[in-house]
């Protein structure tokens, strides 16, 4: 270890600058931090990463399928196939 360290040149604040994220204080109750906490534990995931995806679905920024979204578009196909006289015929039985 140096007698003396030289700090003229050094900054405040965090050493490694974050991207993308930032650090927030907010108040949950406790009923909804402890479900997202045992949803984690079941899922092997971070709970905070679970509350993201959460907040990001109710932004509509979702990335994925959700079910709701996928039922309505198998009723649209359905019901068109139906009205144009196509039946359903399940994979691997088409002639």
């Amino acid at each position: 270890m140096k007698n003396e360290y030289d700090f003229s040149q050094g900054k405040r604040g965090a050493a490694i600058p974050a991207s993308g994220k930032s650090r927030v204080t907010m108040y949950l109750d406790d009923e909804v931090l402890d479900a997202f906490r045992a949803r984690a534990d079941a899922l092997a995931k971070g709970y905070q990463t679970l509350i993201n995806e959460a907040l990001r679905e109710c932004l509509g920024a979702s990335s994925g399928l959700d079910v709701r979204t996928l039922r309505k578009v198998l009723r649209e196909e359905l019901a068109r196939a139906a009205k144009n006289g196509n039946q359903a015929v399940p994979r691997g039985k088409r002639s």
